[in-house]
């Protein structure tokens, strides 16, 4: 028999309220019970997300509006900030929701790129929690969220869905913020505008010291404390803009620190106007806060690939990999003859290079109604080059204007010659947008490029998105303030070299084109001065090699500054994609030292500031047995010559350390192999 609950001896006649009040709190307690003990309901207006080892949460409230909380090993990382969405003509969404549904899932697989830029095998694991909601009144319209908690990171997006016959819903700013307690150190890439190439440097501020005009790029590297890092970036960019953070600073101390999403707008449209139209379910890009208790972990992680839909092509075969050769532009005045594009083949050739870019001019007019990308400019016979490079084991990438690209769809006939020539890729330029019309050509080019086995190297870029995964032909992109800054600019600093593998480079692939052997002391450096020099050792040059994440690497410098000059032969062996990686020591502005691994050779590269330091290495990432180390090492008077280095060798193993001193400027780099 049931035993009744025991409430006081009310009337029920008399006082019917209290009995229905009593019923209610037991209701309560019942639901609370069922909580605790793993059940969830979806009348509940707070529902928490962990990553699978439990070391990071996320806190999702629905109450008068939808709001989220981050935080690591008990550190609030990213305090309760809003969601949500305005729209032209509508009222805004992410207020008085109604969750009808929830589903949570744990996932874990592992999958192996096609193109490695970081590791042969990856580990996607995480915790997802999947929201669906409905506005209680007015509209009705419906938004549905999705989480993922990872081990290294946290991450979501939105869906959002057509209303009844309307053609396009139209957005005019997303409402995601992200709430920062406290006054923490940030390094701040203010790109000013949406449209540029995003080539800047990344600056270290406190965030109250931000001005309310910055438009910073991403991804926005964060240092809570000294055992908390996170960067927001995003992942899977389709159909939707690229965004920046707008920092909105506290008025008192008291107040947290508000990191606003600013969308770029459409072509033609304000920065207040419309930047993303849709008629179809759309999902934004994912929002990704890369989590970590140092700087240099981030570095190591591949949230941003796994966020992105596993490999589309079928047959991969022809993406291949590796060092470049690159013509006159950089090095001096161009130069677009056969004797000197053939100068270039020879050096790839000599160095065991795969490739080498023919730069502006191939096609005479560039950027013009004109241009034809399908013919050759009168002074070349590109026949003759396409057999030339053939001969010499080398294989030609083609330089293009975007404009001349796009130019009545020439790319499509352009794309087919091009294979008939066999072309290895295309080095697209001057894009300098990432609203959601460029977003979605890109995604054209890089198709189309595919169905006719081209890489693509974009230029004037915008950052990447670990479109890779998906299109691995898309092998790299610009979107960086690289090598190309030292014809004409003093900015390119060693400061700034180590910041960027702490922030750009988060985000995935750079192509920074390293390479510069006229190697010269800050003092003696002159920009806008033929032949272009660098104002870095020459073996922090090389260590760009190891450090930098890019499987399609161009060499910028001239033949006759490369060949046969001390570091030369270290550009013969180093890969350009790595079955795994790790940060060894580091930190933006200052210096990092990385190890990266290639079958059984394992490379370290380093790279210090303004400020002249010695690491110790500690090798038991070594399996067990005796090695070889080859070191190329900035020689003794490397700061007043800085093209100097010493090259050595010595046996090691695992319990092995080794100590490298690094010039001011400069860095070192090792191979290390198994004696057999």
């Amino acid at each position: 028999m049931r035993q009744a609950v025991s409430l006081p001896l009310w009337s029920l006649s008399k006082d019917l309220t209290k009995y229905f009040i009593a019923i209610c709190m037991i209701k309560q307690l019942a639901i609370g019970l069922m909580l605790s003990a793993g059940f969830t309901s979806i009348q509940a207006q707070s529902i928490m997300l962990s990553s699978p080892s439990g070391n990071i949460k996320m806190d999702v409230e629905n109450t008068s509006r939808l709001t989220y909380r981050i935080s690591r090993n008990g550190k609030t990382i990213v305090a309760t900030s809003p969601m949500g969405f305005k729209f032209k003509n509508e009222a805004d969404m992410g207020l008085d929701l109604e969750l009808i549904d929830q589903k949570e899932v744990e996932f874990n697989e592992t999958w192996a790129p096609v193109v490695r830029s970081k590791h042969a095998s990856v580990t996607d694991h995480y915790k997802s929690l999947s929201l669906k909601f409905v506005e209680k009144s007015g509209a009705k319209r419906r938004l549905d969220v999705e989480f993922r908690a990872y081990n290294d990171g946290i991450a979501f997006r939105y869906q959002l869905f057509p209303i009844g016959e309307v053609r396009d819903r139209e957005i005019l700013k997303e409402l995601t913020e992200f709430h920062i307690e406290g006054n923490p150190k940030a390094w701040v890439a203010d790109y000013k505008k949406y449209v540029g190439p995003q080539e800047q440097e990344f600056w270290p501020n406190l965030l109250n010291e931000v001005p309310n005009t910055a438009l910073a790029g991403l991804p926005f590297l964060i240092e809570i404390d000294k055992k908390n890092y996170a960067a927001i970036t995003e992942a899977k960019i389709s159909n939707y803009p690229g965004f920046y953070i707008g920092v909105n600073k506290r008025s008192s101390p008291a107040e947290v620190i508000r990191l606003a999403t600013k969308l770029a707008p459409l072509p033609y449209e304000s920065e207040e106007g419309v930047k993303a139209r849709f008629a179809q379910p759309q999902y934004t890009p994912w929002r990704v806060v890369m989590l970590g208790s140092s700087p240099g972990s981030l570095i190591e992680s591949e949230i941003i690939q796994n966020l992105n839909d596993p490999c589309v092509l079928k047959d991969v075969s022809w993406i291949k990999p590796g060092i470049s050769a690159w013509d006159h532009w950089w090095s001096g005045e161009v130069k677009q003859d056969m004797p000197t594009i053939k100068q270039y083949i020879d050096l790839a050739s000599a160095q065991g290079w795969p490739y080498m870019v023919v730069d502006w001019q191939w096609y005479g007019k560039f950027n013009h109604p004109d241009a034809d990308i399908t013919k050759t400019a009168p002074q070349l016979d590109m026949p003759e080059l396409l057999c030339y490079a053939k001969e010499k084991n080398v294989r030609l990438w083609l330089w293009l204007y975007s404009s001349d690209v796009n130019r009545n769809n020439q790319y499509k006939e352009a794309f087919a010659l091009y294979e008939k020539w066999g072309v290895a890729g295309i080095k697209i330029d001057f894009m300098d947008r990432d609203d959601q019309e460029m977003v979605n050509w890109y995604k054209r080019i890089i198709e189309c490029a595919a169905e006719h086995h081209l890489m693509v190297d974009m230029h004037g870029a915008y950052k990447p998105d670990g479109i890779i995964r998906t299109y691995p032909n898309m092998i790299t992109r610009e979107g960086v303030m690289g090598e190309e800054n030292t014809k004409w600019s003093t900015r390119l600093t060693s400061q700034h070299n180590v910041t960027l593998a702490f922030t750009r480079m988060l985000a995935g692939q750079m192509d920074y084109t390293p390479g510069g052997f006229l190697n010269v002391t800050k003092a003696n450096f002159v920009p806008n001065k033929l032949p272009a020099t660098v104002m870095n050792t020459r073996c922090a040059e090389l260590a760009k090699f190891v450090i930098y994440e890019s499987p399609f690497t161009v060499y910028c410098d001239h033949p006759d500054h490369i060949l046969n000059q001390p570091g030369a032969d270290f550009l013969k062996i180093v890969p350009t994609t790595w079955d795994d990686i790790h940060v060894l020591s580091g930190y933006p502005d200052e210096h990092i030292v990385m190890m990266k691994k290639t079958g059984d050779r394992f490379f370290l590269g380093g790279m210090t500031n303004s400020n002249s330091r010695t690491v110790k290495v500690k090798l038991d990432f070594l399996p067990a047995g005796q090695y070889e180390l080859t070191s190329w090492v900035d020689a003794a008077d490397a700061d007043r010559e800085p093209r100097k280095l010493v090259k050595a060798k010595k046996l090691v193993n695992s319990k092995s350390s080794v100590s490298f001193k690094m010039a001011v400027n400069g860095g070192f780099v090792a191979e290390i192999k198994a004696i057999k």
